[in-house]
């Protein structure tokens, strides 16, 4: 379903980016900057290797792409970071945020570690150690800017939130192991809304949560299921500007979405009908793969999520930017505004 119309709004599938320098690259989070730029940050391919601290990774970097209105228009601006654990290396690369100024702080699990990189991808800086003290993390996944421009971290296996300066200075912290309210299970993504609620994937409870900027809960969105409106290890979140919050349902391979209220909405589950530019050129440089593709009964596995980690809602144009890692890909929908339904019975 390529417009889906639910509780008001429409969603319209619009186009993916993909392929290129997104191939096998496993594009895991999304950080949105300004003019159409969106940094991605790649996990890597997996690397079986003797090493076990080295299975993932070996090209763990950040791609920084012009995304574009349309599809054809994505350019690639540059790519930065490596595998390693050196100065603006990653390991396992998880969550990035923008501040004000349009520096990129990245998290990496492994490293239990905040990397900073200026607009174009410099190095900056770097800091945090592994503990459960303050300023301190065990496994760091998503990371969010608030309104004062402080970072937010989900710490996952410290199960909390932390704010930090922009130089890494602890200033707070919330939430502990369990699954009550407040509390949290190997957390994973989050955001921050217009009036700075900040809102949880609350990974293995399965479920968001919905804080007030000082870490007080105050709402869940989902339950445990494959059901209208319930989770399975969601993975990210995302706000619009009305409100409405959208969920990477990571076990069910969708993005579930809901209103302010936590009402359910809709379920998006990819609809890349058509290669993107970058894959397309693939295919017509390979003529054995253009081949392989007539073959096929139907392409329509190749259209859906599988296992989707990171969603971004791009306020400027409207439209909702969904990673899709084992696809390699960004799947890009359109929330659309004064949407009117064809009359066939004039």
């Amino acid at each position: 379903m390529l417009t889906q119309v639910a509780a008001g709004r429409v969603y319209d599938y619009s186009h993916t980016v993909g392929g290129g320098q997104l191939e096998d690259n496993c594009p895991i989070a999304l950080a949105l900057g300004a003019d159409d730029v969106v940094y991605v940050c790649c996990r890597g391919r997996e690397d079986i290797s003797e090493v076990p601290w080295n299975r993932t990774g070996a090209d763990a970097k950040v791609c920084r792409i012009r995304v574009g209105a349309a599809a054809g228009d994505e350019e690639l601006l540059g790519e930065f970071g490596k595998y390693g654990d050196g100065d603006g290396q990653f390991i396992w690369v998880a969550g990035a945020a923008l501040d004000s100024a349009g520096n990129l702080y990245v998290t990496d699990e492994w490293m239990n570690r905040v990397s900073v990189f200026d607009p174009e991808g410099g190095f900056l800086t770097s800091w945090g150690s592994s503990g459960g003290g303050g300023g301190q993390f065990n496994r760091p996944s998503g990371a969010a800017m608030d309104a004062d421009d402080n970072l937010l971290v989900v710490d996952s296996l410290n199960h909390r939130v932390q704010r930090l300066s922009k130089d890494g200075t602890f200033i707070a912290a919330w939430g502990s192991h369990g699954n009550g309210m407040g509390e949290m299970d190997s957390p994973w993504g989050i955001t921050v809304d217009g009036e700075g609620y900040v809102y949880v994937a609350d990974h293995k409870n399965h479920r968001i949560q919905k804080f007030t900027p000082d870490g007080e809960p105050v709402a869940v969105f989902g339950e445990f299921g494959d059901g209208r409106g319930q989770l399975r290890r969601p993975t990210d979140v995302a706000v619009d500007p009305d409100g409405d919050v959208y969920v990477c349902d990571w076990a069910n391979n969708r993005v579930q979405t809901y209103a302010p209220d936590g009402m359910f909405i809709a379920s998006l589950i990819g609809d890349a009908h058509e290669l993107s530019k970058w894959q397309q050129n693939t295919v017509n440089a390979n003529p054995d793969v253009a081949k392989a593709r007539r073959r096929v009964y139907s392409t329509e596995p190749e259209w859906r999520f599988v296992m989707p980690t990171g969603v971004e809602f791009d306020g400027a144009r409207g439209r909702l930017l969904v990673a899709d890692p084992q696809r390699a890909r960004i799947q890009i929908y359109q929330k659309v505004e004064g949407y009117l339904e064809p009359q066939f019975n004039l």
